[in-house]
């Protein structure tokens, strides 16, 4: 989300971002995300507009349309009951991002990601909360709110602000100086029964945000452990990440040493980061794979030198395509009738045996949270379960008969799961799933299932 830069305050906005010019928003009904939402709703014009409620507090929503007059452009508006409303103008690509990234607790977006949520300012959401599936929200230590009524003191002069039209707003003009004039003109257009100076966001002070406390490049990547060489490389190609900088002075980028370190966590704890401690050293195979690369290695080694019947093979005249086709399916034999050295096929029954059951003890919960009381004869059976379940039965028949049995045997005696509705459930989504012919899994089935159940 702080990736997104709007190039526009709109005149009725309560929360002015810093810097930005203001453009008239009167033709816009901000009051009314259903009208917000029809002015953009013409697609084979290419404009679209859209509203929703924001789950958690009552009466909060968001809505976004293309400018009905400029369809490069785009009004987004986040509204709250109680503390009040953001608009803004955003190139018309972003509006979407906007509107999707802006549905959750955060209000507004200040000094690259900063964000507040009514009460309480956070740091840039970086690290990912992977049990959570949502970001670590981490506040800022000794955060200030600085007001609109805090910065219009007797050097603001609305005469010296301008509001400009949307008609010939040009997003790559330089920004406004000194802003405090536009601040003061934005604040003499506001009604005298609207949101009061005084609770009008404008940014944040904090220590980590003071100018003495920020750092460049060098200390940024020190702190990730990389060559400042690549951090630039990074930034330049826009890639790993990299926070957008809190200030930019003289053209140098400056974060905050919070968020770098944040960054720097995250890289850590990131996938990427994970496996390279796990990295062999043999080429780019992990320590499981080169291990199994030296086993196979190995085993064909032995079967292509210290077998005397192949070894002679190494001569010319054995060099044939057919002594080579029998040499490659021995080889291949060998592997398909040990992939217990690859992977234990009972360690993955257990494995898919609960996977099954959570799937339906899953399934069962939703039905009595929605009050369906009636017999079920049906629980789904996520893919990747279903396909874990289908590599057994196609490599290990024999485990796979025993697996079935016992999943439908659990379902039984641990969940109350009527046998039918449990074979019921394997049929469909092997039906769905499996890569077995048709009739070779059909047959299977009317073995492995119960009796009462085929």
């Amino acid at each position: 989300m702080y990736r997104l830069e709007p190039v526009a305050n709109g005149l009725h906005t309560d929360h002015p971002v810093p810097g930005l010019p203001f453009v008239d928003d009167s033709h816009i009904p901000l009051d009314d995300p259903a009208a917000i939402e029809a002015i953009g709703r013409h697609e084979e014009a290419g404009t679209w507009g859209r509203w929703d409620r924001v789950s958690g507090t009552q009466g909060s929503w968001l809505a976004f349309t293309t400018d009905p007059i400029r369809h490069d452009l785009a009004w987004v508006v986040r509204h709250h009951p109680e503390h009040g409303r953001t608009v803004l103008l955003v190139p018309d690509s972003d509006a979407s991002p906007w509107h999707s990234n802006w549905w959750g607790p955060q209000l507004l977006f200040r000094q690259g990601g900063y964000w507040w949520d009514g009460t309480t300012w956070y740091r840039p959401d970086q690290v990912w909360d992977v049990p959570g599936e949502r970001f670590d929200h981490r506040p800022v230590k000794a955060a200030t709110t600085i007001t609109a009524a805090d910065l219009l003191d007797d050097n603001a002069h609305p005469g010296g602000g301008r509001l400009l039209k949307v008609a010939n707003f040009d997003p790559a003009s330089v920004p406004p100086d000194p802003w405090n004039d536009h601040l003061a003109l934005w604040a003499s257009h506001r009604p005298s029964d609207t949101r009061p100076l005084e609770r009008c966001v404008v940014r944040l002070s904090a220590p980590e945000l003071a100018a003495d406390q920020l750092i460049g490049v060098p200390e940024m990547a020190k702190i990730a452990n990389i060559a400042a060489s690549t951090l630039r490389a990074y930034i330049a190609r826009n890639q790993r990440d990299v926070p957008p900088p809190q200030a930019t002075v003289n053209g140098r980028s400056l974060w905050a040493r919070p968020v770098a370190q944040d960054w720097a966590e995250e890289r850590d704890r990131s996938p990427e980061s994970a496996a390279a401690k796990l990295d062999s050293g043999d080429g780019d195979l992990s320590i499981g794979l080169s291990e199994l690369r030296q086993r196979l290695s190995r085993r064909f080694f032995g079967a292509l030198w210290e077998r005397p019947d192949w070894r002679k093979r190494w001569a010319l005249r054995f060099r044939t395509e057919s002594a080579v086709h029998e040499i490659a399916d021995d080889l291949a034999l060998s592997v398909a009738t040990d992939t217990d050295s690859i992977i234990d096929v009972h360690d993955l029954a257990v494995t898919v045996r609960h996977a099954v059951l959570d799937e339906f003890a899953y399934g069962k919960k939703l039905d009595e949270s929605l009050g369906d009381t009636g017999p079920t004869t049906f629980y789904g059976i996520t893919t990747p379960v279903t396909k874990m379940l289908d590599w057994i039965i196609r490599h290990h028949p024999r485990t796979a008969h025993h697996l079935i049995g016992e999943i439908i045997g659990d379902a039984e005696q641990r969940l109350e799961i009527p046998r039918d509705a449990s074979a019921d459930s394997i049929r469909t989504a092997l039906g769905l799933d499996s890569a077995l012919p048709r009739q070779a899994r059909l047959d299977f089935l009317e073995r492995a299932l119960p009796p009462a159940s085929r």
